[in-house]
């Protein structure tokens, strides 16, 4: 396999003298080795128990090697938990940060991927700065923050690679080189063989092949998923033959579809050369696949690839390991002698053994700190308390562990305190306020940044009413789309996206004109692949801009729900901050004919998507205000319209583009006495409606419209409402203990608004199943006006049967 060590293996290596073409290959060589090693002494951390489980990238190394020659300031990668040797010789990361992540230390210098938020091999850089500002991502190396689920990186993958031709094709863009140097990024996509069979993998690829972006996908191919073969994964056995028919031709565009060994340390860098040429200067796909690959140390730590995989097999993957046949084509070369490759090898292990040393010595040092005041005092704790003996026996417990955790002090303070509530000494107060301090430093750790903390942070958009200079009535799906002209108009970030939004102006015509007046390259069209829409969005708002991903219909939004759970919403937090992920996700629902036009699956929503505002306008002015008020914020947001709401009459406002409206800020619809009722969306006219009548009867109810689920309430405008009625029925269209028992929740237990009833409260929801069709079929299925009315009336009934005998 040996080729002329002469052959340029990059542009820039044609010109190499020999000695530096040496000097590059030895500096790879030492890479890999360090990488293995890092692979090998991470299971061991893991099997002696120092680590909590371990994922590592060996036998990946030398693929690795040859794409990182390609990565460039301004490239984007969306990878998964094998990449540790492309980060190491991209420069991303380094031996202690490698081991750092393996401890979970909770230190962002320390581990800046995740601060100890992910698991070892979770890659991400820090593209945002404390203050949430961008970095310039154009002058940086970028690594996209890695998730677990598998192919689930693909559709952040296509919005990566979509946002350098947006800034290589809209000339507006062409100033904003902090984000891109006129769309010369490629995006770097790299999988496991087996998740190709994931259904997000064939969504992602048939999309980038239309859309004809930038976007380079590596694929690792060590023939097995886990235990199982190829052979039950994929068609033929092979990925890159049952895709050959995206193969461009002069007929029709597509991809560049390359095979290349796993082994092969020349072949491996000239295919990524040619690939990723191809990739950054025409904008065409390109996929990569490399096969061959072998998995030293199997899949995991959770067990042995011996149980699963012949001795055959076994055997050809020691002879074909891509570490050793790199050192056989060096040596047949005559690159270097043995003697040379031998002192690599043992500098590594050198090396990485010292590099875990000191990681292991930065996690616990802090913590031995925090052991050391502790135990102080606790003594101090138990030389004036008659529970001694027990204080003691915890404290030895504790200077027992040889490898310290944070949770073994809080747990015996909080023991020791439980031993003290009937004791009245000086220092209980002492152990108290220490509790107190660590608890607020664990917030920080494991629970901060959710959500913005910036100057940005949707809490902190200042609210603008609405202006008028006439009462003009119009639809208000002329609200919304008279909004988003001013928007296009005022920000050339600003990319709407989604089935039918184009050409057609949308479902609804919210967009109606407006690709031709802003642009193909503004206002766009998507194929009907909600996942991969979302991913647009989310690889788009990670270069700076600001996209708005329509997905037609809320029930469609469940194909993304995983993409923009496990992924959109906790981009911030599982970067501890160093990323952030600003999309606003624009959909409509609740009341309409037919049982998959009608959905309101809000609790499904809100469990699945904290860290995403959820906002859930009543009609087209607000929804048009969250908008501007989203557009403003560095926070992602999902903004329900709704959907029977288009044709209804409202006036315009004259400061479009301009007027916000405040998150987590409920409104009061009318103001009462007896009974207040909660509600949002479409339900707000019909619950006007039912207070009237109500009225009629002698009843006075106060009606607020929450405005927004995520975000919820944050003001306490609801418990001061119920502090002067003492009853309240909460009332929505998702399934009974869906999105009411979450406001009855926040209400009652966290606004403490149980201490203020006079009577039980109430939830009124749909009934458990879909919406049947046909106007009978909505009246019977979704809470209508004589359902709110007899609602509230049975609870004054309860409260004072002669004036309201029951019906």
């Amino acid at each position: 396999m040996a080729r002329k060590t002469g052959k340029a293996q990059n542009a820039d290596e044609a010109s190499l003298s020999f000695e530096e073409f040496r000097k590059m290959v030895l500096e790879d060589y030492r890479i890999a080795n360090e990488s293995r090693q890092a692979s090998i002494l991470g299971r061991r951390e893991v099997l002696t128990g120092k680590a909590k489980f371990g994922i590592f990238g060996d036998g990946k190394e030398v693929a690795q090697l040859a794409m990182a020659k390609q990565f460039r300031e301004g490239d984007f990668r969306s990878g998964y938990y094998r990449d540790q040797t492309f980060m190491m010789a991209a420069g991303l990361l380094n031996m202690e940060e490698y081991f750092a992540q393996l401890y979970a230390h909770t230190d962002v210098h320390a581990e800046p991927s995740s601060a100890g938020r992910s698991m070892n091999g979770h890659y991400a850089t820090r593209t945002v700065n404390d203050d949430g500002s961008w970095k310039q991502l154009s002058q940086l190396k970028n690594s996209s923050a890695d998730i677990s689920p598998t192919a689930a990186q693909m559709p952040r993958l296509l919005g990566l690679a979509q946002a350098s031709k947006l800034f290589r094709d809209n000339k507006s863009l062409h100033a904003y080189t902090q984000f891109s140097e006129k769309g010369n990024e490629v995006a770097f996509g790299t999988i496991g063989d087996a998740s190709t069979s994931e259904g997000l993998f064939f969504e992602t690829i048939n999309a980038a092949g239309v859309l004809q972006v930038p976007m380079a996908i590596s694929i690792w191919d060590d023939g097995y998923g886990i235990s199982v073969p190829k052979k039950f994964q994929t068609t033929k056995e092979s990925i890159s033959e049952i895709l050959k028919g995206l193969q461009r031709d002069e007929s029709a565009p597509g991809y560049e579809i390359f095979r290349t060994k796993g082994w092969d340390y020349p072949g491996l860098c000239e295919t990524y050369e040619k690939a990723i040429a191809i990739c950054r200067n025409e904008h065409v796909p390109v996929m990569i696949h490399v096969e061959e690959v072998t998995q030293p140390q199997g899949h995991s730590t959770s067990g042995s690839h011996e149980r699963y995989k012949s001795k055959e097999r076994l055997s050809w993957a020691e002879e074909h390991d891509c570490i050793k046949k790199m050192r056989e084509w060096i040596l047949q070369s005559a690159i270097a002698s043995d003697e040379e490759l031998t002192a690599i090898e043992k500098n590594a292990i050198k090396l990485v053994r010292d590099a875990k040393n000191r990681a292991w010595e930065a996690f616990q040092r802090p913590i031995r700190k925090e052991r050391e005041a502790f135990v102080t005092l606790i003594n101090t704790v138990a030389s004036q308390s008659p529970q001694a003996a027990f204080i003691h026996k915890l404290r030895d417990e504790i200077l027992g562990h040889h490898e310290l955790e944070r949770r073994t002090l809080v747990s015996a303070a909080r023991k020791i305190l439980r031993m003290l509530r009937l004791d009245d000494i000086p220092a209980k107060e002492r152990l108290q306020s220490w509790l107190r301090d660590t608890n607020l430093a664990n917030l920080d750790r494991y629970q901060s940044h959710l959500y913005s903390q910036s100057d940005h942070s949707s809490l902190l958009v200042d609210e603008v009413k609405p202006e008028y200079n006439d009462d003009q009535l119009v639809d208000g799906r002329e609200v919304l789309r008279d909004n988003f002209d001013a928007i296009f108009s005022q920000n050339p970030l600003v990319v709407a996206f989604g089935e039918d939004v184009g050409y057609l102006g949308g479902v609804n015509q919210a967009f109606e004109g407006l690709q031709l007046k802003h642009g193909e390259n503004r206002i766009m069209d998507t194929g009907i692949r909600e996942a991969t829409i979302i991913g647009q969005g989310i690889g788009m708002s990670m270069r700076g801009l600001r996209p708005i991903a329509e997905i037609q219909y809320l029930d469609y939004l469940l194909y993304a729900l995983q993409i923009i759970s496990d992924d959109l919403a906790t981009v911030r937090w599982r970067t501890k901050g160093g990323q952030m992920a600003p999309l606003i996700i624009r959909t409509r629902g609740h009341r309409l004919e037919g049982i998959w036009h009608a959905g309101s699956p809000m609790a499904t929503i809100i469990h699945s998507f904290r860290g995403v505002n959820v906002l859930v306008p009543r009609d087209m002015t607000r929804a048009a205000g969250f908008y501007n008020t989203m557009l403003l914020s560095d926070d992602p947001a999902l903004i329900i319209e709704p959907l029977n709401g288009y044709r209804l009459k409202e006036k315009l406002p004259s400061n479009l583009g301009q007027f916000t409206v405040p998150v987590g800020v409920p409104e009061v619809l009318s103001e009462g006495t007896d009974v207040t009722i909660v509600t949002y969306g479409s339900l707000c006219r019909l619950a006007l409606e039912a207070v009237k009548q109500l009225q009629e009867v002698g009843i006075s109810c106060e009606l607020i419209d929450v405005q927004s689920l995520l975000p919820f309430d944050v003001n306490h405008t609801i418990v001061e409402s119920l502090k002067k009625t003492n009853r309240i029925l909460f009332l929505d269209e998702d399934v009974p203990g869906g999105g009411t028992a979450y406001m009855m929740q926040q209400v009652l237990e966290e606004q403490g608004g149980y201490r203020h009833l006079d009577a039980a409260p109430v939830t009124l929801s749909a009934k458990e199943h879909r919406p049947a069709y046909g106007s009978d079929g909505d009246y019977f299925s979704k809470p209508n006006v004589e359902d709110i009315f007899e609602a509230v009336y049975r609870i004054m009934n309860e409260s004072d049967p002669t004036q309201f005998p029951a019906i």
